[in-house]
């Protein structure tokens, strides 16, 4: 018993190390404790010859793991810590008990290919559910170690989910013949090759020659004391300070998330101060460029019939409100990106259109009012000089295959803006940055981050960090980005590891119960 409580702390650990600013290479080891201790405990039964129960340790782990890594989510809500540990630990153990049950009763490459399929499946629902918090994808183990998965430009991050799961089962495998030097043979081979690979991939890859110049500003203003409180017409001052920082030749400056904190019905929307003040800069001072920005924007709608099921009703008036990028030049068009990816609770309800059938039971308490519109569309903006760049707005960049379909609609570079400061200096914000450095390499595409504060800055095509304002930090900073119009193999295809895998996964369970059936019938030994 004491062997495998401390088995199963070391599994917490070696899993957690990667998110929590260590190195990713722990991954490759963080399953096997938690596999010895469940072929320990299939092997052993208790007092009454009765199996021992697996189940404790598998959700144990998994618990302890979702809270080391997710902790600093409870500075903008606990509940998000609750749900978030809850729903992925539910997830995780389910994958891991099904191998556990198929381990037990079938053979054992068949128990292997379960918890394989079934662990990238349950990566792939979270990345594509109504419920989804995919913040601990194995793949996205290696953001801080980009040269290691250079070939992510094909296979994303799941790619990176079968790697690690590989090598786990065939250290796991060595290490019970760990006497025999050939059974090191296998793992070192896939541990290495890949990462060989890579690092080959990374030094021979060459940047387009074409390229922008861009700026990107931190307001630096607290979200928590400072953000609602300031006026408006202050932080306006404080953002155009900012970004007459850029050179006269910028293609474009990029401001944060909801940095104009107003709400503006987008039928009227060049014609609000904010916007005739911004207009009125760029006319005067920055002719060419294109300022990118985050707003709060209305969509009314006729009727209810004709309204969106995620719509808001007030006064007899059905409108819809969007987290919204917007794309402001010399002239009066303004271009607009709806997010689409919300964040859980702040953002949106999981299945809201069944909720709000049956919402004269709840009471508002800020619930179901907090839902937001979803936008359709990955719009991309076209910069006075003919640059298009995709504006993804904060969480959009967690999602890799959503990512792609800005640079499938035609951005040449990608602009992340986002608002961090909700978590303050915690691992949270250096993740969300770093996540798009995954991003830049699935798609070979630059970015240019402006967070209200840290980290903005710049990441390139192979997903180095060309430049960085950290936490608490005031400033702008400017880059020259390479475009790109090539579209990696990953950019077109998306997450196929990740449908393939859904796949084996039903397959290999019919054929596990297809497998116990001629054992029951005696058809096979």
């Amino acid at each position: 018993m004491g062997k495998r409580i401390l088995c199963l702390l070391l599994s917490v650990a070696l899993f957690s190390i990667p998110w929590l600013g260590g190195t990713s290479l722990t991954l490759f080891v963080a399953f096997v404790p938690l596999l010895w201790i469940q072929s320990d405990v299939a092997a052993k039964t208790g007092r009454k010859g009765k199996p021992l129960r697996f189940w404790p340790y598998a959700v144990a782990t998994f618990t302890l793991w979702w809270l080391a890594t997710v902790w600093w989510v409870g500075f903008a809500a606990v509940i998000g810590v609750v749900a978030a540990t809850v729903t992925g630990t539910v997830l995780m153990s389910g994958a891991f008990l099904i191998y556990h049950a198929v381990w037990r009763r079938a053979k054992r490459a068949l128990a292997y290919t379960v918890l394989v399929s079934g662990w990238i499946a349950y990566e792939y629902l979270f990345l594509n559910g109504e419920i989804s918090f995919p913040w601990l994808v194995l793949g996205n183990g290696f953001s801080m170690d980009v040269k290691l998965v250079q070939w992510y430009e094909y296979t994303g991050a799941l790619g990176g989910s079968l790697w690690v799961l590989v090598v786990n089962l065939l250290v796991f495998e060595a290490w019970k013949r760990r006497r025999e030097p050939v059974r090191w043979i296998a793992p070192a081979v896939a541990l290495l090759l890949p990462a060989v690979v890579s690092l080959i991939m990374y030094a021979t890859y060459e940047e387009p020659s074409e390229r922008t110049k861009i700026t990107v500003v931190q307001p630096n203003i607290d979200p928590y004391h400072e953000k609602f409180v300031l006026k408006q017409s202050e932080q306006n001052e404080l953002l155009i300070g900012l970004m007459d920082q850029a050179p006269q030749d910028a293609d474009l400056i990029v401001a944060p998330e909801t940095a104009i904190d107003e709400y503006f019905w987008e039928e009227y929307l060049e014609r609000t101060p904010s916007m005739l003040l911004f207009h009125d800069f760029i006319r005067q001072r920055k002719p060419g460029t294109m300022v990118v920005t985050g707003a709060n924007t209305y969509v009314p709608y006729d009727s209810e019939e004709t309204a969106s099921p995620t719509a808001r009703e007030r006064g007899g008036q059905w409108y819809d409100v969007f987290n919204t990028a917007l794309g402001l030049d010399s002239t009066e068009a303004i271009e607009i990106h709806h997010k689409g990816k919300l964040v859980i609770g702040a953002e949106m309800l999981p299945y809201y259109s069944v909720i709000r059938k049956w919402k004269f039971l709840f009471v508002d308490l800020g619930g179901l009012s907090g839902q937001i519109g979803y936008g359709k569309v990955r719009k991309v903006f076209t910069a006075p000089g003919g640059v298009r760049a995709g504006p993804a707005i904060c969480y959009e960049a967690v999602y890799g295959e959503y990512f792609t379909e800005f640079v499938r609609n035609g951005a040449q570079v990608m602009c992340v803006i986002s608002n961090d400061g909700w978590w303050r200096d915690t691992p949270g914000h250096r993740y969300l940055f770093a996540y798009s450095r995954l991003r830049a390499v699935e798609n070979r595409r630059s970015i240019a981050r402006s967070a209200n504060t840290g980290i903005s800055g710049f990441i390139d095509q192979r997903g180095d960090v060309l430049q960085k304002l950290g936490w608490d930090q005031r400033g702008a900073l400017t880059d020259s980005l390479s475009l790109n119009d090539r579209m990696t193999f990953y950019t077109r295809y998306g997450d196929v590891i990740g449908r393939v895998s859904s796949y084996v996964f039903v397959l290999g369970l019919l054929y596990f119960m297809a497998y116990r059936f001629r054992r029951k019938s005696h058809i096979v030994d």
